[in-house]
């Protein structure tokens, strides 16, 4: 039943409001003078004097035809239409209000009293005349009371209009008038709930518009999404009714994006709060439109302090997710069931999102692997898909693996601008020079990178301990061999950003400070996606030494944090050295790839010459002179890089292309450079 039944009981209500009119007119000498309620004289102050005082138990309403008789403190129910309240098995809105919100009797009689004005004019005529003003065409609590056979002399009675009686916490009526005696205090409907209860939950509260809330329709009983142990919670939390559950998560949105989906195929529409701060008149209209609604709610992430929004959402016998990164704290509701559970490690959006947004494709890439590398929320996969279409869009052309990963990027970037300098990779495997061996330990790196979630956990050959799922390298090898390089080439296959961690801003002289640093490096890291790169790791990951001295002892305890942090870390980092021998053997214990990074011998020289110079005009002496220079210059690939931009540099200066002699020259300044001794054909011991 929708609006009907509402239309019914105002119906009878304007019966008893015109029978209670007819009982105050036959005793008020007053009755015709047109200025009533503007002005009080003195026979009737003295009248209202002179009337005796209303004892518990007389009902003014007895007097009325038909009026029923009422026990002290309860109401006397509305005839035919109110036969459907709690109890009576009736399905009208009325009804379910009264269920969902714990009203008695009285206060459904109170409420409908106070909707009445909202729905039909002629009740603010009605209620000016039986305020004796006429500018007051609201329902006041005496009023209220009188039609529901009771009065403000009944504790009981007032007692429902207190803060934490049902009608004032749920957000169902206002009490206006502070500043007025109770019983003359004027009651209010707000415009949702009249809404409501005539049938139309078409649009949010007004109060909800602008402030985070979202509203999701149920799916239905579809297939379920995703088999994972985040979808198999959600179905839990599903099915368990009125619940409160804290869920802990190490991604935001990954594991609730699974729960509201669980929600949602259980038939159950949710709100979802992304707040920015506590606000608890939302909260309230929030719990309010959700009670109407019979909707779960989930607050995602909470924000600072978030004591009195959980205390209110704990309490309110709805089904919520709280949902954040960090522990719940127990004094939050110390008074409730707050349900605490851990989002599963590895939980993620389910594998078709991705094809669900970017729709049909012609297959030009594979986007499965592509996204692999990205532990994105739902949230952010469907705004990370949008911003891939407008872009492929705007130029002219189908969705890209290009328009993905940078689409993906700028969603999940962390803010490590203050620690560390970032790097967009524009290198591939194409522009490495190595053998096999290191080559094909790179691939794997990137593969172990994609491949992380399935290994570890739906095959479960993750060990215990608290151990994340990160992926760490160490990549040793003497300066200019390509290590930097390397990393930049795995996040580029990846498609994630470099970001380089600067030293100068995270090691500190005072005691602690340095660990302070590294932990914000970490937990950015863990919590978004991009490959992090610790150049000259010696700083930071050295042995341990010997304690001779205080300065010892706290370099040691550094080294042990950094030891304990890489058994947690669940994200990708690459360290680099000139001298593996320098890092302690207990980083190298946990670290996945260890790739040595070889100098060049003569052939690889070659191809790094070429590679270097492959985008520069050259004249045709050119290859020879590269072939000479190989194997008389050892140079590192850093080096002959060099070496090819001072080459460039000598042709624009000339405005011709690169020469021989250019060659030469850029490799007899990287020589000198280093200090190494570079022999002229002139002079005698030269062969």
């Amino acid at each position: 039943m929708g609006g009907d039944g509402v239309l019914e009981l105002i119906a009878t209500l304007r019966a008893r409001v015109a029978a209670l009119v007819d009982t105050r007119a036959a005793g008020d000498p007053t009755a015709g003078d047109p200025l009533r309620g503007l002005y009080i004289t003195e026979e009737t102050a003295r009248r209202i004097a002179a009337e005796p005082v209303r004892t518990v138990g007389h009902d003014a309403l007895d007097t009325l035809p038909d009026a029923p008789s009422t026990p002290p403190g309860t109401a006397a129910v509305l005839p035919d239409t109110v036969a459907t309240l709690p109890g009576t098995g009736g399905s009208d809105r009325l009804a379910a209000l009264t269920r969902s919100f714990g009203l008695s009797a009285l206060d459904a009689h109170i409420l409908v009293a106070a909707l009445a004005p909202d729905v039909d004019r002629g009740f603010e005529a009605l209620y000016g005349y039986l305020n004796d003003d006429v500018g007051r065409r609201r329902a006041t609590v005496a009023l209220a009371l009188d039609l529901a056979g009771t009065g403000p002399f009944d504790p009981a009675a007032r007692d429902r209009f207190h803060a934490a009686a049902p009608l004032l916490s749920g957000g169902l009526l206002v009490v206006e008038d502070a500043d007025r005696p109770l019983p003359g205090r004027a009651l209010r409907v707000p415009e949702r709930l009249v809404a409501h209860l005539l049938g139309d939950d078409s649009r949010l509260d007004a109060e909800l518009l602008g402030v985070g809330v979202e509203l999701l329709p149920p799916t239905g009983a579809e297939a379920p999404r995703s088999a994972s142990e985040a979808g198999t919670l959600g179905a839990r939390v599903a099915a368990a009714g009125p619940v409160t559950v804290h869920l802990r998560e190490r991604v935001p949105g990954a594991a609730t994006d699974s729960v509201v989906a669980a929600l949602r195929e259980a038939g159950r529409p949710v709100l979802r709060y992304r707040p920015e701060c506590v606000d608890v008149a939302t909260a309230r209209a929030l719990l309010r439109e959700a009670r109407l609604r019979g909707a779960a709610v989930v607050v995602e992430p909470l924000p600072p302090q978030p004591t009195p929004l959980v205390r209110l959402l704990a309490s309110s016998g709805a089904t919520v997710v709280l949902a954040g990164t960090d522990a719940p704290d127990p004094r939050w509701a110390p008074d409730a069931e707050l349900l605490a559970l851990d989002a599963p490690d590895g939980a993620t959006v389910p594998g078709d999102l991705w094809h669900r947004e970017l729709g049909e494709r012609d297959g030009d890439f594979d986007l499965e692997s592509a996204t692999a590398p990205y532990r994105l929320s739902g949230d952010q996969v469907r705004r990370a898909a949008r911003s891939a279409r407008a872009l492929a869009a705007f130029e002219g052309t189908e969705p890209t693996l290009a328009h993905v990963q940078r689409s993906a990027r700028l969603v999940s970037a962390p803010l490590l601008d203050s620690h560390a300098r970032r790097i967009r990779p524009a290198v591939g495997f194409a522009d490495l020079v190595l053998p096999d061996g290191p080559l094909g330990m790179l691939h794997e790196l990137t593969g172990r990178a994609r491949d992380r979630d399935r290994v570890l956990g739906e095959w479960r050959l993750r060990t215990g301990g608290g151990r994340g799922r990160g992926v760490v390298a160490l990549f040793a090898g003497e300066s200019g061999t390509g290590k930097t390089l390397g990393a930049e080439v795995v996040a580029g296959e990846l498609g994630l950003d470099l970001y380089v961690v600067d030293l100068s801003s995270v090691v500190d002289k005072y005691i602690g400070e340095t660990e302070k640093n590294l932990e914000r490096i970490f937990v950015e890291v863990d919590r978004t996606d991009c490959v992090l790169l610790f150049d000259e790791a010696d700083a930071v990951f050295g042995k341990r030494s010997e304690v001779k001295s205080s300065h010892d002892r706290y370099a040691n305890l550094e080294s042990a944090y950094l030891l304990q942090r890489l058994e947690s870390f669940a994200g990708i980092a690459v360290l680099t050295t000139n001298l593996r021998a320098n890092i302690d053997e207990a980083f190298t214990r946990r670290l996945d790839l260890v790739v040595d990074f070889p100098f060049p011998d003569a052939a690889q020289r070659v191809a790094l010459w070429h590679s270097c110079l492959a985008g520069t005009p050259k004249a045709d002496d050119v290859g020879e002179e590269i072939t000479r220079c190989a194997a008389e210059f050892e140079l590192a690939g850093g080096a002959i890089r060099s070496a090819a931009v001072t080459a460039g540099y000598l042709a624009a200066a000339r405005g011709t292309t690169v020469t021989g002699a250019d060659v030469r020259a850029g490799a007899r300044r990287e020589y000198e450079k280093a200090g190494r001794l570079v022999l002229d054909a002139g002079m005698p011991w030269a062969p």
